[in-house]
């Protein structure tokens, strides 16, 4: 059961904190009282943190780990809509890449960024299999190749692809995972649902995060695909009994630079 802790000295009173409160738990303060929350509501936080967050003189805190509170500093995280713009518009899919592999404490600093990635009832369902070994994403890449063998003639969406794959990778293409150094794959509880989408969203924070950290990323569609049902890769991945893949992607230090941005599609928008 989750409480609040409210500094009497630094509370102004406001009522943000009730106000943001997503699950409407936190009780108003008044001249007399604090911001609390009774013992029967209390039960039902989900832990979410707009309260604390929201609170402009910072007294409030969720009594979860309180001794990681992290306080924003000023202006920490401000981005000018321009820059913004086009570091998003210059994201690409990397699959060329440098043979340099990515330090492990670079790639954990990656993950929790996307730790903080939104999820529904912030139940945050996503954890991690890292590929370190570029000889294993190797390996996985041959596994690809093996499960798409096992489609032909059948009435999967992508038999009618693999055969150019296949010889793409019998020519000596790695027409998989194009030679990456890493391989990362998000587990979800088998038994949830909406996970898979929460596993995309925090995938999404990882990929949008990787540039500014000088690391390419590619969204791995055919590992993910294999992983969802080939049992053989399944057990390679060693991933958890309970828990499925729900995608997976390649990165690495990118090979090439980006010099300008691509055209795409006009807007399509309706008003309502």
């Amino acid at each position: 059961m989750t409480t609040i802790l409210v500094d009497q000295d630094l509370c102004t009173r406001c009522g943000i904190c009730s106000t943001v409160c997503i699950m409407g738990i936190i009780e108003l303060a008044d001249e007399n009282s604090l911001p609390k929350t009774n013992d029967t509501n209390a039960g039902i936080c989900i832990q979410c943190g707009h309260c604390e967050a929201h609170c402009p003189s910072q007294a409030l805190i969720l009594e979860d780990r309180p001794d990681e509170k992290m306080r924003l500093p000023a202006g920490a995280g401000d981005i000018a809509p321009d820059n913004m713009g086009y570091y998003l518009r210059k994201r690409r899919s990397v699959r060329h890449y440098t043979k340099d592999p990515v330090p492990k404490k670079k790639i954990l600093e990656l993950l929790d960024i996307a730790r903080y990635a939104a999820s529904a009832g912030n139940r945050q369902p996503v954890e991690w299999i890292v590929v370190h070994d570029q000889e294993r994403v190797k390996k996985i890449a041959a596994m690809t190749i093996e499960w798409m063998r096992t489609l032909a003639g059948s009435n999967h969406p992508m038999s009618g692809y693999v055969p150019a794959l296949i010889r793409g990778w019998e020519s000596g293409s790695d027409v998989i995972c194009r030679g990456a150094p890493h391989l990362l794959v998000a587990t979800i509880p088998e038994e949830y649902p909406v996970a898979q989408t929460d596993a995309i969203i925090a995938l999404t924070h990882f990929d949008l995060a990787a540039p500014a950290h000088g690391i390419g990323t590619c969204w791995a569609g055919f590992v993910a695909m294999a992983a969802s049902s080939y049992k053989p890769l399944q057990k390679d991945l060693s991933i958890p009994a309970g828990r499925r893949s729900a995608y997976a992607m390649i990165f690495g230090h990118p090979q090439h630079e980006i010099y300008g941005i691509p055209r795409r599609k006009p807007l399509v928008v309706a008003w309502l």
